[in-house]
């Protein structure tokens, strides 16, 4: 989940409760931000995160704009300004606020964004209603606004932990977490074995995908190993007191440069204090479990890690090759519904000869670039912008996260980001 985030809906899915689903959805982006103050909601420490208050009115102003203008039939806009407001990055829809100045918005108050959110939903659910004669378009456009609002969930809740962290006050997202005084041991990681071949990627199941997943095509695999479960804390704090952050000879040099630049010296959100390691968490200031996968990591580390550990990262052909190979599927993973806002440790006795943590905990980085898949076709019109337009220096992560909606992941998915990256819960799975 990008800011640029995935992209268009395939053909029309099986039909769904959709009322409930979209009502569902439209709760759980509220719920997000129920904890924080309207204070909060209105701060941009950094380009990449958005504030609050406006992924609330963004994911409202989507549904406006696709939808209620099209197929509502006497439709009232909130509020006429908002378009240029709450604009994300579709040229072919106006002039809007610059990104990097949304924090500047105190204005309108958090108030009357919720207002707009009721004032969108009850349209909606008045639409929702009486859509049975409604063209398969205005469906293929509910899934994606759906999937749309999920991808802005997972943004809502690591921008949130942005926000806060830089807070001289460290304050807890959530309170109440209980923290182990013994932290559990490492499980063992093994190597597992692929076998070469011809295999088929991209999206081959049945109802929603984005665009980006189009087409299965097949792709030439050498064999190759894969480690069975994530990069762990301990493992990574190892590279560390190795002089990882101090040896260029395991960076890329654009890598090795920009660490050197900002002073990185561990993970992001990592701090000593008396000689001991503490993590920023949703909920506060947390010892390092080294138990637990490392995450909030760039390319360049992972791949210094990586090529520190004596192997490498999985290209993206490999990882779903991997995937689909070992039968991953959501059930067992770390996901936002859990509200553990945190990738959990693989038990001590996993079994060493399956494959774990493909899918939750963390996104992994692959090495492979963001490009289309043969193919590919960038849709027409302002939905066309939603993710064609971005396939360039950028690079695939695939398997979702502990703050990824359950609903919303499947083996095909691709998500992308620059290589410097870091305030997204990003690990590092080993490959040779």
């Amino acid at each position: 989940m990008s800011q640029a985030p995935a992209s268009l809906a395939a053909p029309r899915a099986a039909v769904s409760p959709w009322p409930a689903r979209y009502q569902a959805v439209r709760a759980q982006s509220q719920a997000l931000c129920a904890p924080l103050l309207p204070e909060d909601t209105v701060v941009q420490p950094m380009l990449d995160v958005s504030p609050p208050k406006w992924h609330l009115a963004h994911t409202t102003w989507f549904w406006e704009t696709f939808l209620l203008k099209e197929y509502a039939p006497g439709y009232q806009l909130f509020h006429p300004d908002y378009a240029f407001l709450f604009n994300s990055y579709y040229n072919s829809l106006g002039s809007r606020v610059n990104r990097a100045d949304r924090g500047t918005l105190s204005r309108p108050p958090l108030a009357d964004v919720l207002a707009y959110r009721a004032h969108v939903d009850e349209a909606m659910a008045a639409l929702l209603n009486h859509a049975d004669d409604l063209p398969a378009a205005f469906y293929e456009l509910v899934e994606l606004g759906l999937q749309h609002e999920q991808q802005h969930q997972e943004l809502l809740a690591t921008d949130i932990k942005y926000i806060l962290s830089t807070s001289p006050l460290a304050p807890a997202y959530l309170n109440g977490l209980s923290v182990e005084t013994k932290a559990p041991a490492e499980s063992t990681a093994s190597w597992l074995p692929v076998p070469g071949g011809i295999y088929r990627i991209g999206f081959q199941e049945e109802g929603f995908c984005f665009d980006n997943e189009l087409a299965a095509h097949d792709v030439l695999v050498a064999p190759f190993e894969l480690q069975n479960r994530l990069v762990t804390n301990g493992e990574y704090l190892a590279f560390m007191e190795a002089g990882g952050y101090r040896d260029f000879r395991y960076w890329m040099g654009e890598g090795w440069d920009l660490a050197q630049a900002e002073g990185w010296e561990a993970p992001l959100y990592w701090m000593q204090r008396d000689g001991a390691w503490y993590r920023f968490t949703h909920h506060g200031l947390q010892p390092v479990n080294p138990a637990a996968p490392v995450t909030h990591v760039s390319f360049y580390e992972a791949d210094a890690y990586a090529y520190w550990a004596g192997a490498r990262l999985p290209t993206e052909a490999e990882w779903e090759t991997a995937a689909r190979h070992f039968g991953a599927t959501p059930a067992g993973g770390t996901w936002l519904e859990s509200q553990r806002f945190d990738p959990q440790p693989l038990p001590a006795d996993a079994d060493p000869a399956q494959c774990h943590q493909l899918l939750g905990e963390c996104w992994e980085w692959t090495y492979s670039a963001y490009h289309a898949y043969p193919g590919y076709e960038r849709a027409a019109g302002a939905l066309g912008e939603y993710n064609g337009k971005f396939m360039v220096n950028q690079l695939v992560l695939r398997g979702g996260s502990c703050v990824t909606p359950e609903s919303h992941i499947r083996v095909s998915y691709r998500n992308f980001f620059h290589a410097d990256k870091r305030w997204q819960f990003s690990g590092i799975r080993l490959a040779r």
